[in-house]
């Protein structure tokens, strides 16, 4: 199975390529904002790194949020390039998807993945043995109670609750491995994940 993962919905950038069977990855947590200028070249150098051409790929995976809205939209808009230039078929996954594999024997457990949203808000996604709800936007008070029953899991250093800290680059792999009988040549599958309007938007 060779495929291109890509995740750029928070301030960490995470890349794997995989072919034929071996792995060649790129992680920065604390990219910021520097995405657009980054992404490009860090697959570029994995595909030299592996000796790779894009057009052998069997699919493209990219990670449509929830997070930065800037940091969404760069990543999509660059998978869904990538996919009409080689024409490859995609698959959609999530941030939440990348926290809930990271734990042990998830399918059978109640897990809420938590982003953090700012200002003692929160981005969560419940799972029931492996079965996802719906996203939301939630305050701290509420996240609180989840993890009376939840196993919460974060890739945020947050201190007011109980959390896993979650491996992204563990999780972006797992995920791919796991949900990859849902790759589509609908490139409309990777539209970005906002579960809440910006900032702006909300100001209008």
């Amino acid at each position: 199975m060779n495929y291109l993962a890509i995740d750029t919905c928070n301030k960490n950038l995470t890349l794997v390529l995989s072919v034929n069977g071996k792995t060649y990855t790129y992680f920065n947590a604390e990219l910021g904002l520097r995405h657009s200028v980054t992404l490009m070249p860090e697959i570029e150098k994995l595909t030299l790194e592996a000796n790779f051409n894009l057009k052998d790929l069997d699919f493209i995976a990219c990670v449509v949020g929830a997070g930065s809205f800037t940091g969404i939209r760069i990543g999509v808009a660059t998978a869904k390039a990538l996919c009409y230039a080689f024409s490859k078929p995609c698959l959609r996954l999530t941030s939440f998807d990348l926290l809930a594999y990271n734990v042990k024997d998830f399918a059978n457990k109640k897990v809420v993945a938590v982003i953090d949203a700012g200002h003692k808000g929160y981005y969560t996604q419940n799972f029931d043995n492996g079965n996802a709800l719906n996203p939301e936007y939630i305050l701290e008070e509420q996240v609180i109670a989840l993890t009376k029953d939840h196993v919460a899991i974060s890739n945020d250093d947050i201190t007011a609750f109980s959390v896993i800290k979650a491996d992204i680059l563990k999780g972006l792999i797992t995920a791919v491995k796991e949900k990859s009988g849902e790759v589509s040549f609908n490139l409309e599958t990777l539209a970005p994940l906002y579960v809440r309007k910006s900032q702006a938007e909300e100001g209008r």
